[in-house]
């Protein structure tokens, strides 16, 4: 299976945003990473427009078109939006440019468009359809193939433009390859299913062949003689609408564009009655597609060029000459997911400390509308339960308080200003603490000789084994400082040190009397030995020398 869509894993990670634009949520997260579901996927491209850190990958047919241009005759197939997605007024002037890259010519692809209005009006003029919703956009198509079956009765069973347009071309050159141009994902796989089409190029592969081959398109004026007329309304809202030539009364004609709006009709279509609906999953129509060259405006400029383009061609209008079949019957398309119980729905819930249904945020954080959904997602291997903000935090929290409580240490978070952020209780027994408002209480009010404390918060700087005397309870206390640079804050670990402190100062006070008690001996002992030495002839100075040589080791010895 061709993945037309996809993300970059270099730049993707924890970031959910492109679950939450997706309107099916056709996409799962594995490890930490975004991962279209193909299946699932409509290609609406929504994902790729709201992605910060333009992770979309959009399949390239670059390649392919190249090496049909080198051994076959090409035409290429463009749709109507081209005009605004290149800074040129006339189809001669894509089309000369589309020559010099190696394309026997390019047509609208309206020439194709034309003939599905025709044929749109004859299902209505015939009056058999409750309601009646246009197949031109391919993902509000599959967004019917595969969510919303009951409407299938009412999709319009009619080739899209460029199916219908590629019938044309495959009629009149048989022997030519057929490459359509525009700015739509979905038309990858719809032209791919299709057989008719042999490659597709967006206006953003299209634009960076231009760029490689070093052509710059020049405004020139439109010496084509065959021109579409109204179907060139296609590419903007109420497009199809205003390419009819005439109304059936008994109908009502409403557009409906963006992916939200579309999933609204749908729900409800059984509901209305007499309307024929216009429906395509990008805001502003194909204008708005989600490979569209972004230097040239935003939707209501795209809007007023298209208007434009189609007013100044209106009189040129020669009718399609050639008899083609454009029927098509579409179909429900199988989600092979699993469907979860609602003991497993609530196993899963449980799972991220949500009980009852209070505890059902619904924030969207992860992505998913709603827990349940969320739920459903990790059952099918789509989600991780580690995606729940709330439970993170939670747990978060849950697990550095009990460290907090916990700790044989005392523990203190301060940031750069000297407050305390957070305190345990042991930090609060050993600095004799019986009050303190986090966020207010500084160091200054808590500790004595914090001359090297404040230096080192001032220069962002760690200390070690700092000693320290609290005299309202008399504890010797020993801190680090650390520096957390991401949090902009630092932690102090403190240890009570007193019994310690007090036995080196015992052991300390042992010693020195020791040596005092050592030296009374020893002067002692001196006159003795003398005495000793002179009645046995032997010589004071080596006696005395190596007394003073065992003294020096005795204190040398800790």
């Amino acid at each position: 299976m061709i993945n037309y869509l996809d993300f970059k894993e270099a730049k993707c990670k924890n970031c959910y945003k492109c679950l939450k634009e997706c309107p099916v949520k056709s996409i799962r997260i594995e490890n930490n990473q975004a991962r279209i579901i193909s299946d699932k996927c409509i290609l609406c491209g929504s994902c790729t427009l709201v992605c910060p850190q333009n992770a979309k990958y959009v399949h390239s047919s670059i390649n392919k078109v190249k090496q049909l241009l080198n051994n076959e005759k090409v035409i290429a197939s463009v749709a109507p939006s081209f005009i605004s997605n290149f800074n040129i007024s006339s189809f001669n002037s894509l089309n000369k440019a589309l020559k010099t890259l190696g394309f026997v010519f390019g047509e609208e692809t309206a020439r194709g468009a034309s003939l599905v209005s025709k044929k749109y009006q004859e299902l209505l003029n015939k009056g058999e359809y409750k309601n009646l919703i246009s197949s031109c956009c391919p993902s509000a198509v599959r967004l019917i193939e595969l969510y919303y079956p009951d409407a299938l009765k009412y999709l319009a069973p009619v080739d899209s433009p460029i199916i219908a347009h590629g019938k044309l071309l495959k009629q009149e050159y048989p022997d030519y390859k057929i490459v359509f141009i525009g700015p739509c994902i979905a038309k990858k796989r719809e032209c791919d299913e299709s057989g008719i089409i042999d490659a597709v190029l967006t206006f953003e592969e299209l634009d960076e062949m231009f760029i490689e081959n070093d052509i710059i398109l020049e405004d020139e004026e439109d010496i084509d003689l065959v021109s579409y007329n109204k179907a060139r309304f296609y590419p903007i809202s109420r497009g199809i609408i205003k390419s009819f030539e005439e109304y059936n009364d008994k109908y009502v004609y409403i557009a409906v564009d963006g992916i939200d709006r579309c999933k609204e009709v749908l729900e409800e279509i059984d509901i209305l009655e007499n309307v024929f609906l216009e429906i395509n999953t990008c805001r502003s129509s194909c204008v708005g597609g989600p490979c569209r060259i972004n230097t040239n405006g935003k939707a209501i400029t795209a809007n007023s060029k298209v208007r434009k383009y189609v007013r100044d061609n209106t009189n040129k209008t020669t009718l399609n000459d050639l008899t083609i079949n454009i029927d098509k019957q579409y179909s429900k398309i199988d989600i092979n997911d699993n469907i979860p119980s609602e003991q497993d729905i609530q196993r899963i819930l449980n799972m991220t400390n949500k009980y009852n249904k209070e505890d059902e945020l619904n924030c969207g954080a992860c992505g998913y509308d709603t827990c349940r959904q969320k739920a459903w997602a990790i059952y099918n291997g789509y989600a991780d339960i580690n995606m729940c903000l709330p439970y993170m935090r939670q747990r978060a929290e849950s697990l550095s308080n009990e460290v907090m409580k916990s700790s044989p240490n005392g523990i203190v978070v301060i940031d750069d200003e000297y407050h305390l952020v957070e305190i345990n209780d042991k930090a609060k027994e050993y600095l004799n603490i019986k009050n303190v408002k986090l966020g207010d209480s500084t160091i200054f009010e808590h500790f004595s000789d914090i001359d090297q404390l404040v230096n080192a918060i001032d220069n962002n700087s760690n200390l070690n084994n700092q000693l320290t005397y609290i005299n309202d309870n008399k504890k010797y206390l020993d801190y680090s400082l650390t520096l957390m640079p991401e949090q902009n804050l630092f932690l102090m670990v403190i240890k009570d040190v007193t019994a310690k402190t007090n036995y080196d100062k015992q052991l300390e006070k042992i010693k020195s009397d020791t040596l005092a008690l050592t030296d009374d001996v020893i002067n002692k002992q001196m006159k003795v030995v003398q005495e000793i030495a002179s009645l046995l002839g032997e010589t004071t100075a080596e006696t005395k020398s190596a007394i003073y040589n065992l003294k020096k080791t005795f204190k040398g010895d800790e």
